[in-house]
């Protein structure tokens, strides 16, 4: 058990490292290895409870901070793009008068 715990704090460790660089390739395929782990220690929970609990509520934490600036993220692609289609309208306005 304390095998898998230290398997999902390495993940957790990488994730938060790839999180601070916004790498969103490796932040989708360390998801996967979490969730791979998830269900390991899901499978063996019995034993550690408050150890397991612990090493979740932690990785928990990691996914609200992934969530919260992914969010922001995609509403800043979402403003960007809001700007962008209002200058490519004005170019058109301004050449219709010109």
């Amino acid at each position: 058990m304390s095998e898998v715990i230290a398997r999902i704090e390495q993940t957790r460790d990488a994730l938060l490292a790839a999180f601070a660089e916004r790498d969103w390739e490796a932040v989708g395929e360390l998801d996967l290895e979490c969730r791979v782990c998830v269900d390991e220690i899901l499978a063996e929970a019995h034993e550690h409870d408050a150890q397991v609990r612990n090493s979740l509520d932690e990785l928990l934490g990691v996914y609200r901070q992934l969530i919260e600036v992914a969010s922001g993220e995609r509403q800043s692609l979402v403003d960007e793009m809001s700007q962008i289609r209002q200058a490519k309208n004005a170019t058109k306005v301004y050449h219709l008068f010109s």
